[in-house]
């Protein structure tokens, strides 16, 4: 029953994942990083965006080998899932509504779907995405914070995006800003309970914990991990 209940969670998150990216494309007021390079790439290639999106997602997926990291099977369906979805919703979807009312609305519903689809697929347990499996490999290979790698991978991809004639704009900041706040909210709302072994070992993990002696007035209170909303698709 539970393997059940993450399943329907993976696929409905990469579907919506899918249909939401398509939303805030049809806002045209800017998207993701990576979906403003997927755009650019659609441009010049005449390829479709979701089309696009499955060739990067598996070139980064190709990335991993060097990098040592393991796919599973939410990081093989994330490749395919996401960018067919995003194909068939805006195949489905009218051209963008002309009053800037209403794109604004598209692109606000567009974002929050999209945090409700992160909380979705990352609650099923299956695997990172491509695309975190590269930022988290690429942490681990140079030691350096996962913000900053995250960061450089996309600016990177956003600067080339730009370039390419994908669209950027008040969309790509507004997602920048909004993505971690509200996959973090809907990653508590779809929570599944984890396994009986794996609960019983985090029990005995924190009891060990709080058994511990405290850290010495020296010791940075900052946290320093980053939050699980920052995980993004694909």
């Amino acid at each position: 029953m539970l393997l059940t209940r993450r399943l329907v969670r993976l696929y409905l998150g990469l579907v919506l994942y899918g249909t939401s990216t398509a939303l805030q494309i049809r806002a045209g007021l800017g998207t993701g990083p990576w979906d403003v390079f997927h755009q650019g790439v659609a441009g010049r290639t005449g390829l479709s965006v979701g089309t696009v999106s499955v060739l990067t997602g598996a070139c980064v997926l190709a990335a991993w080998i060097p990098l040592r990291q393991r796919p599973g099977l939410g990081t093989v369906s994330n490749v395919l899932v996401v960018g067919l979805s995003m194909d068939a919703a805006l195949h489905l979807l009218p051209a963008a509504p002309e009053h800037p009312a209403l794109r604004a609305a598209l692109l606000v519903f567009g974002v929050v779907l999209n945090g409700a689809a992160t909380g979705l697929y990352i609650c099923a347990r299956f695997g990172p995405g491509p695309r975190d499996g590269l930022m988290t490999g690429l942490h681990a290979r140079t030691g350096r914070s996962v913000r900053l790698v995250r960061t450089g991978i996309e600016l990177t991809v956003l600067a080339g995006g730009i370039a390419l004639g994908g669209t950027a704009g008040i969309g790509t900041v507004l997602y920048a800003l909004a993505i971690g706040p509200l996959a973090q909210f809907f990653l508590r709302r779809f929570a599944l309970p984890e396994p009986q072994p794996r609960a019983r070992a985090r029990a005995e993990a924190e009891a060990e914990a709080g058994a511990a002696p405290e850290p010495g007035p020296a010791a940075d209170p900052r946290p320093g991990a980053p939050e699980p909303a920052s995980i993004l698709p694909g």
